[in-house]
């Protein structure tokens, strides 16, 4: 069966490298600091000022003081801090977060990114933060659904949404498998979740997978 959303933000989690420093994006991507081991140090940032993010936070541990830069409601990791907006966005424009993960509308076979719409009434109708985080982290990864709830592929040949970053993203995470993302190569497959074939995978996407 394809992954739900909790085993996509697990999946992605598994990948994520000890001592990394990662932005996670509005959506699905907060999710991520839910599976990161204990034991991995791992430094989740939020643009809103908070270096050292926790996971969610249970019920009766809830802090209204306490949230993200999407306005959920976080728990800090030990020794965690709070900066100003100034310093928030200094390194992220700096280049000192290693990792951001974010959600997107369509992903191009070159790396484009389209993660917000024009319509007032999207949940995303301006660019924000995304695209200081997709020119400025040292890597970005999508976690999406692989197709719209109408059916239609999110990963294209080229992006029909406005542009967030230009051949920015170097791996996807979807519902249905892990792509990466070669410059002299397009959508090359890295894994499957369990039950997908390459057929279906293929099948559900708007552009060439290759599989090395």
């Amino acid at each position: 069966m394809p992954f739900n959303r909790d085993q996509m933000a697990r999946r992605l989690a598994d990948d994520v490298p000890e001592g990394w420093c990662v932005n996670l994006g509005i959506g699905i991507p907060t999710m991520v600091a839910n599976h990161v081991p204990a034991e991995r140090e791992v430094i989740f940032q939020s643009e809103n000022g908070v270096i050292g993010m926790g996971p969610a936070p249970s019920k009766e541990n809830e802090d209204p003081w306490l949230i993200n830069a999407g306005k959920q409601l976080i728990t800090l990791a030990k020794g965690a801090s709070f900066v100003g907006h100034a310093d928030s966005f200094a390194m992220i424009r700096g280049g000192h977060i290693d990792l951001c993960v974010l959600g997107a509308f369509e992903v191009a076979e070159n790396g484009d990114l389209a993660n917000w719409a024009t319509s007032e009434n999207d949940t995303a109708p301006a660019v924000g933060g995304a695209m200081d985080l997709a020119a400025g982290a040292k890597q970005v990864w999508v976690l999406m659904e692989h197709t719209t709830k109408d059916g239609r592929p999110k990963l294209v040949e080229r992006c029909g949404y406005p542009l967030t970053g230009l051949a920015c993203v170097r791996r996807i995470y979807t519902n249905l498998g892990v792509i990466d993302v070669l410059p002299e190569k397009g959508f090359v497959v890295r894994d499957l979740a369990p039950g997908v074939t390459l057929d279906e995978l293929r099948a559900k996407s708007g552009a060439t997978l290759h599989t090395n």
